[in-house]
Protein backbone atom coordinates (compact mmCIF):
# COMPACT_ATOMS: atom_id res chain seq x y z
CA UNK A 1 0.00 0.00 0.00
CA UNK A 2 1.03 3.58 -0.59
CA UNK A 3 -0.99 6.34 1.08
CA UNK A 4 -3.75 3.76 1.60
CA UNK A 5 -3.86 2.92 -2.12
CA UNK A 6 -3.18 -0.54 -3.52
CA UNK A 7 -0.08 -0.32 -5.73
CA UNK A 8 0.44 -2.66 -8.67
CA UNK A 9 3.49 -2.79 -10.93
CA UNK A 10 2.92 -4.30 -14.37
CA UNK A 11 5.82 -5.67 -16.41
CA UNK A 12 5.12 -6.05 -20.16
CA UNK A 13 7.76 -8.62 -21.08
CA UNK A 14 9.27 -10.09 -24.20
CA UNK A 15 12.51 -12.07 -23.87
CA UNK A 16 13.39 -10.36 -20.58
CA UNK A 17 14.95 -13.31 -18.73
CA UNK A 18 18.41 -11.69 -18.52
CA UNK A 19 17.22 -8.50 -16.83
CA UNK A 20 13.98 -9.42 -15.04
CA UNK A 21 15.47 -10.36 -11.68
CA UNK A 22 17.63 -7.23 -11.46
CA UNK A 23 14.65 -5.04 -12.38
CA UNK A 24 12.36 -6.55 -9.74
CA UNK A 25 15.02 -6.63 -7.02
CA UNK A 26 15.59 -2.86 -7.35
CA UNK A 27 11.92 -1.99 -6.72
CA UNK A 28 11.84 -0.48 -3.21
CA UNK A 29 10.45 -3.14 -0.83
CA UNK A 30 7.38 -2.75 1.34
CA UNK A 31 5.20 -0.66 -0.98
CA UNK A 32 4.10 -2.82 -3.93
CA UNK A 33 1.05 -5.00 -3.33
CA UNK A 34 1.04 -6.84 -6.65
CA UNK A 35 3.61 -7.55 -9.36
CA UNK A 36 2.13 -8.69 -12.68
CA UNK A 37 4.25 -9.91 -15.58
CA UNK A 38 2.64 -10.44 -18.98
CA UNK A 39 4.85 -12.52 -21.25
CA UNK A 40 4.17 -11.83 -24.91
CA UNK A 41 5.09 -15.31 -26.19
CA UNK A 42 8.79 -14.99 -25.37
CA UNK A 43 11.21 -17.59 -26.73
CA UNK A 44 13.40 -17.49 -23.61
CA UNK A 45 12.67 -18.41 -19.96
CA UNK A 46 10.97 -15.15 -18.99
CA UNK A 47 7.74 -16.79 -17.82
CA UNK A 48 9.54 -19.59 -15.97
CA UNK A 49 11.71 -17.09 -14.12
CA UNK A 50 8.74 -14.86 -13.31
CA UNK A 51 6.85 -17.74 -11.71
CA UNK A 52 9.93 -18.79 -9.75
CA UNK A 53 10.12 -15.23 -8.41
CA UNK A 54 6.50 -15.36 -7.28
CA UNK A 55 5.15 -12.85 -9.79
CA UNK A 56 1.58 -13.16 -11.01
CA UNK A 57 2.35 -14.34 -14.54
CA UNK A 58 0.17 -14.26 -17.65
CA UNK A 59 1.49 -15.80 -20.88
CA UNK A 60 0.13 -14.99 -24.32
CA UNK A 61 -0.09 -18.03 -26.58
CA UNK A 62 0.99 -15.82 -29.49
CA UNK A 63 2.78 -12.51 -29.77
CA UNK A 64 0.24 -9.66 -29.59
CA UNK A 65 2.72 -6.81 -29.79
CA UNK A 66 3.76 -4.16 -27.30
CA UNK A 67 0.36 -2.48 -27.17
CA UNK A 68 -1.46 -5.79 -26.98
CA UNK A 69 0.76 -6.73 -24.05
CA UNK A 70 -0.12 -3.54 -22.18
CA UNK A 71 -3.83 -4.06 -22.71
CA UNK A 72 -3.53 -7.38 -20.88
CA UNK A 73 -1.40 -5.75 -18.16
CA UNK A 74 -4.01 -3.13 -17.36
CA UNK A 75 -6.95 -5.52 -17.51
CA UNK A 76 -5.20 -7.83 -15.06
CA UNK A 77 -4.24 -4.98 -12.74
CA UNK A 78 -7.80 -3.64 -12.56
CA UNK A 79 -9.26 -7.12 -12.10
CA UNK A 80 -6.88 -7.70 -9.17
CA UNK A 81 -7.92 -4.50 -7.39
CA UNK A 82 -5.20 -1.99 -8.26
CA UNK A 83 -5.69 1.65 -7.26
CA UNK A 84 -2.38 2.88 -8.72
CA UNK A 85 -0.66 1.09 -11.61
CA UNK A 86 2.92 1.60 -12.73
CA UNK A 87 4.20 0.23 -16.01
CA UNK A 88 7.86 -0.71 -15.68
CA UNK A 89 9.81 -2.34 -18.51
CA UNK A 90 11.54 -5.49 -17.25
CA UNK A 91 14.56 -4.87 -19.50
CA UNK A 92 16.09 -2.58 -16.84
CA UNK A 93 16.08 0.44 -19.16
CA UNK A 94 14.34 2.60 -16.54
CA UNK A 95 15.29 2.85 -12.87
CA UNK A 96 12.92 0.74 -10.69
CA UNK A 97 13.94 2.91 -7.71
CA UNK A 98 11.48 5.62 -8.83
CA UNK A 99 8.40 3.43 -8.40
CA UNK A 100 7.50 4.86 -4.99
CA UNK A 101 8.04 8.49 -6.01
CA UNK A 102 5.87 8.12 -9.11
CA UNK A 103 3.16 6.17 -7.30
CA UNK A 104 3.01 8.70 -4.46
CA UNK A 105 2.16 11.55 -6.81
CA UNK A 106 -0.77 9.55 -8.14
CA UNK A 107 -1.89 8.12 -4.79
CA UNK A 108 -1.98 11.58 -3.21
CA UNK A 109 -4.08 12.91 -6.08
CA UNK A 110 -1.43 15.34 -7.28
CA UNK A 111 -1.58 13.92 -10.80
CA UNK A 112 -3.67 11.32 -12.60
CA UNK A 113 -0.70 10.24 -14.73
CA UNK A 114 3.00 10.51 -13.95
CA UNK A 115 5.76 10.03 -16.53
CA UNK A 116 9.37 9.13 -15.89
CA UNK A 117 11.01 11.56 -18.30
CA UNK A 118 14.47 10.90 -19.73
CA UNK A 119 14.62 14.46 -21.04
CA UNK A 120 14.05 16.60 -17.92
CA UNK A 121 17.68 15.92 -16.99
CA UNK A 122 20.41 14.60 -19.29
CA UNK A 123 19.41 11.00 -18.65
CA UNK A 124 18.73 10.03 -22.25
CA UNK A 125 22.06 10.76 -23.92
CA UNK A 126 24.12 9.98 -20.82
CA UNK A 127 22.32 6.64 -20.60
CA UNK A 128 23.28 5.79 -24.17
CA UNK A 129 20.20 6.69 -26.19
CA UNK A 130 21.22 6.65 -29.88
CA UNK A 131 21.55 10.18 -31.21
CA UNK A 132 19.01 9.65 -34.00
CA UNK A 133 16.44 8.48 -31.43
CA UNK A 134 17.13 11.50 -29.26
CA UNK A 135 16.70 13.89 -32.20
CA UNK A 136 13.49 12.13 -33.26
CA UNK A 137 12.21 12.27 -29.68
CA UNK A 138 12.82 16.01 -29.45
CA UNK A 139 11.24 16.70 -32.86
CA UNK A 140 8.15 14.59 -32.21
CA UNK A 141 7.68 16.04 -28.72
CA UNK A 142 8.02 19.59 -30.05
CA UNK A 143 5.47 18.84 -32.77
CA UNK A 144 3.00 17.23 -30.38
CA UNK A 145 3.25 20.07 -27.87
CA UNK A 146 2.34 22.54 -30.63
CA UNK A 147 -0.45 20.48 -32.23
CA UNK A 148 -1.95 19.35 -28.92
CA UNK A 149 -1.35 22.62 -27.00
CA UNK A 150 0.62 20.90 -24.24
CA UNK A 151 3.99 21.35 -22.56
CA UNK A 152 5.55 17.98 -21.79
CA UNK A 153 9.27 17.26 -21.90
CA UNK A 154 8.61 14.00 -23.77
CA UNK A 155 5.72 11.80 -24.92
CA UNK A 156 7.75 8.68 -25.56
CA UNK A 157 8.89 7.30 -22.22
CA UNK A 158 7.81 3.78 -21.35
CA UNK A 159 7.82 4.46 -17.59
CA UNK A 160 4.36 5.55 -16.47
CA UNK A 161 2.05 5.62 -13.46
CA UNK A 162 -1.74 5.74 -13.71
CA UNK A 163 -4.65 6.06 -11.34
CA UNK A 164 -7.38 3.44 -11.54
CA UNK A 165 -9.76 6.16 -12.70
CA UNK A 166 -7.63 6.82 -15.78
CA UNK A 167 -7.40 3.17 -16.77
CA UNK A 168 -11.14 2.70 -16.40
CA UNK A 169 -11.96 5.81 -18.45
CA UNK A 170 -9.68 5.48 -21.48
CA UNK A 171 -10.85 3.45 -24.53
CA UNK A 172 -7.62 1.44 -24.57
CA UNK A 173 -9.11 -1.43 -26.58
CA UNK A 174 -9.35 0.92 -29.58
CA UNK A 175 -5.62 1.61 -29.57
CA UNK A 176 -2.91 -0.01 -31.64
CA UNK A 177 -1.36 -3.31 -30.60
CA UNK A 178 1.99 -1.90 -31.74
CA UNK A 179 4.44 0.60 -30.30
CA UNK A 180 2.27 3.66 -30.96
CA UNK A 181 -0.08 2.41 -28.20
CA UNK A 182 1.99 4.37 -25.66
CA UNK A 183 1.50 7.61 -27.54
CA UNK A 184 -2.20 7.03 -28.12
CA UNK A 185 -2.74 6.27 -24.43
CA UNK A 186 -1.01 9.45 -23.28
CA UNK A 187 -2.86 11.52 -25.87
CA UNK A 188 -6.14 10.00 -24.67
CA UNK A 189 -5.35 10.93 -21.08
CA UNK A 190 -4.80 14.53 -22.17
CA UNK A 191 -7.89 14.46 -24.40
CA UNK A 192 -10.10 13.43 -21.47
CA UNK A 193 -8.64 16.15 -19.27
CA UNK A 194 -6.55 14.07 -16.86
CA UNK A 195 -3.59 15.81 -15.24
CA UNK A 196 -0.13 14.64 -16.29
CA UNK A 197 3.07 15.22 -14.32
CA UNK A 198 6.71 14.29 -14.95
CA UNK A 199 9.74 13.40 -12.87
CA UNK A 200 13.32 13.07 -14.02
CA UNK A 201 14.35 9.50 -14.78
CA UNK A 202 17.79 8.12 -15.68
CA UNK A 203 17.75 5.64 -18.54
CA UNK A 204 20.01 2.82 -19.65
CA UNK A 205 20.59 1.63 -23.22
CA UNK A 206 22.64 -1.54 -23.52
CA UNK A 207 22.60 -4.72 -25.57
CA UNK A 208 20.05 -6.45 -23.32
CA UNK A 209 17.67 -3.46 -23.26
CA UNK A 210 14.80 -3.74 -25.72
CA UNK A 211 14.88 -1.13 -28.50
CA UNK A 212 12.82 -1.00 -31.66
CA UNK A 213 14.57 -1.08 -35.03
CA UNK A 214 15.11 1.95 -37.26
CA UNK A 215 12.30 0.83 -39.57
CA UNK A 216 9.90 0.37 -36.67
CA UNK A 217 10.97 3.76 -35.33
CA UNK A 218 9.92 5.38 -38.63
CA UNK A 219 6.53 3.65 -38.49
CA UNK A 220 6.17 4.75 -34.87
CA UNK A 221 7.01 8.35 -35.74
CA UNK A 222 4.38 8.45 -38.48
CA UNK A 223 1.88 6.97 -36.05
CA UNK A 224 2.71 9.67 -33.50
CA UNK A 225 2.06 12.41 -36.06
CA UNK A 226 -1.22 10.75 -37.03
CA UNK A 227 -2.25 10.52 -33.37
CA UNK A 228 -1.53 14.21 -32.84
CA UNK A 229 -3.58 15.20 -35.87
CA UNK A 230 -6.49 13.00 -34.82
CA UNK A 231 -6.36 14.51 -31.34
CA UNK A 232 -6.54 18.06 -32.67
CA UNK A 233 -9.34 17.32 -35.17
CA UNK A 234 -11.33 15.49 -32.51
CA UNK A 235 -10.88 18.43 -30.12
CA UNK A 236 -12.24 20.72 -32.84
CA UNK A 237 -15.22 18.38 -33.37
CA UNK A 238 -14.23 17.69 -36.97
CA UNK A 239 -13.36 14.03 -36.51
CA UNK A 240 -15.18 11.14 -34.81
CA UNK A 241 -12.58 8.56 -33.90
CA UNK A 242 -12.68 5.44 -31.66
CA UNK A 243 -9.35 6.51 -30.15
CA UNK A 244 -10.69 10.02 -29.46
CA UNK A 245 -14.49 9.70 -29.27
CA UNK A 246 -16.50 12.88 -29.82
CA UNK A 247 -20.06 13.86 -30.63
CA UNK A 248 -19.70 14.86 -34.25
CA UNK A 249 -17.46 15.08 -37.29
CA UNK A 250 -16.15 12.64 -39.86
CA UNK A 251 -15.39 9.12 -38.64
CA UNK A 252 -11.88 7.68 -38.69
CA UNK A 253 -10.82 4.05 -38.37
CA UNK A 254 -9.58 2.11 -35.34
CA UNK A 255 -5.89 1.16 -35.16
CA UNK A 256 -6.29 -1.98 -33.06
CA UNK A 257 -4.70 -4.34 -35.56
CA UNK A 258 -1.53 -2.37 -36.24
Amino acid sequence: MIHEKRLTVVLPAYNAAQTLRQTVEEIPPGFVDDLILVDDASIDDTAVMAREMGLHTVVHDRNLGYGGNQKTCYREALARGADVVIMLHPDYQYSPKLVVAMASLVALGQYDVVLGSRIVSRGALEGGMPLYKYIANRFLTWTQNIVMSQKLSEYHTGYRAFSRRVLEALPLAENSNGFVFDNQMLAQALYFGFSVGEISCPARYEADASMISFGSSVVYGLGVLQTSLQYRLAKWGILRCPVFPSAGGQRCGSKRNE
